[in-house]
């Protein structure tokens, strides 16, 4: 899996702001962290997010709920799974509407990351 670095995200989330407004910084960068690592946890030898896109969910799904940035949190979820579907080869067709309602849905604690697999799933037949 082709993933992106702490440093990555903290650029995307840079330019990000810098088309979209809203302030700069990171609240906590060890939930900036946790958020990217938190996929690629084991149990007893197995991978508890065995597939790609069940990776990418996790980690969408971290980076909206985490609040690791002052600002931005959703937009930057969803706009690094995104990237991360697309660098992936993961050919997934959201439109903004669904964009939106996702990233709401998740920060409103409606949609948790198992569910956001299956959009995602859904969004790539």
């Amino acid at each position: 899996m082709i993933i992106l670095s702490l440093e990555q995200v903290k650029n995307l989330h840079k330019k990000l702001l810098i088309g979209t407004g809203g302030l700069n910084g990171i609240r906590d960068e060890a939930l900036l962290d946790s958020a990217l690592v938190d996929a690629f946890q084991t149990f007893d030898g197995a991978e508890l997010y065995p597939s790609t896109a069940a990776k990418i969910a996790r980690i969408t799904y971290g980076l909206v709920c985490n609040h690791p940035f002052i600002d931005g949190n959703k937009r930057i979820g969803m706009y690094v799974m995104l990237v991360l579907l697309e660098l992936n080869h993961i050919d997934a067709a959201f439109t903004n509407e669904d964009i939106i309602r996702i990233g709401l849905e998740i920060a409103q604690g409606k949609m948790g990351d198992k569910r956001l697999l299956s959009e995602i799933l859904e969004h790539s037949q």
